[in-house]
């Protein structure tokens, strides 16, 4: 399965980069395989283990911020795995060519 999640600290003021990227350290070190978007963070891997990082990292946010705000979106297809690739591909496949995949660094 493939979840999307933000976690987003209120109460903190206007610039939250510090605060995620606490978050995402934890991410990160978790392992699993994960895509860094600008308005959230996919994680893909097997229920217990993905909703058990969620957990962890809104618990962290809960000790950075007085509230805190999570977002889950869960896609949950059984059997399938390398869906953060695979998803990119069947849509490119269906096009005929590349997409665009991410802002260029400036």
């Amino acid at each position: 399965m493939i979840v999307e999640f933000s976690i987003s600290p209120l109460g903190v003021g206007e610039s939250l980069s510090r605060y995620v990227a606490r978050v995402i350290d934890l991410v990160d070190k978790s392992g699993l395989p994960y895509l860094l978007t600008p308005m959230g963070t996919i994680v893909e891997g097997e229920w217990k283990e993905v909703m058990g990082l969620i957990e962890r990292c809104h618990k962290l946010m809960r000790e950075l911020a007085p509230r805190v705000a999570t977002r889950i979106y869960i896609d949950d297809r059984p059997g399938r795995k390398g869906l953060l690739q695979y998803k990119i591909k069947s849509v490119e496949e269906k096009l005929g060519r590349k997409i665009k995949r991410a802002v260029p660094d400036s």
